[in-house]
């Protein structure tokens, strides 16, 4: 099955990674993360993309095992050193568990449609108060409605506020923090809700409850 995702992986670093705002929004969640992950830690990065916040978490002494469901973006990502596999985030009953903990950035998550079987996993994945972190889209964002309504575009200017959108024939899901929490602390501990890129994404931190 192919991802929306693979026509994107070449262009991937110039269109996001490597441009200001790209740069500015992944500095602010690396902020949070390496306050989390401490050298010698092993993480599980969910959506890795092309690497980049394997690598960056290489320069910090944290090992990755990265998955992302796009076949191009695993190839881009292990052409530059990343353990990475092309897998879904919704597929993850046979990977081992022991992680220090776990990572998703930049809306992997609002990809899938049920947040409560990936919290379910990760709990059997993430050893004991280990943290995840989670940057996802949320149902508002008011540069994006703002920046659309300029362009005189009010549907993408509302697409967040319904929840749900179509995009590139896949259902993305804005997920309230509501949802967020609910879904994840049944087997983590909610520890704080970040602002990324003023509130074009959403950066949640949870720790593993001791089982």
């Amino acid at each position: 099955m192919s991802s929306p995702f693979d026509v994107l992986a070449e262009s991937y670093e110039t269109t996001w990674s490597a441009t200001p705002e790209g740069r500015g929004q992944r500095g602010e969640v690396w902020k949070v993360i390496d306050t989390l992950f401490r050298p010698g830690d092993r993480i599980l990065d969910l959506g890795c993309g092309i690497g980049d916040d394997a690598l960056h978490l290489r320069e910090k002494g944290v090992g990755a095992y990265a998955v992302d469901s796009s076949q191009e973006m695993v190839k881009i990502a292990c052409a530059r050193g990343v353990d990475a596999e092309w897998r879904w985030i919704e597929d993850l009953t046979a990977l081992p568990g022991g992680f220090s903990g776990a990572l998703s950035n930049f809306g992997a998550l609002n990809c899938i449609q049920h947040l409560e079987p990936v919290a379910q996993q990760l709990g059997r994945l993430v050893v004991d108060r280990g943290y995840i972190a989670l940057c996802v889209m949320g149902q508002f964002s008011w540069r994006e409605t703002v920046r659309f309504l300029l362009e005189r575009k009010p549907t993408k200017a509302a697409r967040r506020w319904q929840g749900s959108a179509m995009w590139r024939g896949t259902v993305i899901r804005y997920w309230s923090s509501r949802e967020m929490r609910r879904a994840f602390e049944g087997e983590f501990e909610f520890i704080k809700r970040t602002s990324i890129g003023q509130g074009d994404h959403q950066l949640y931190v949870f720790r593993r409850r001791v089982s």
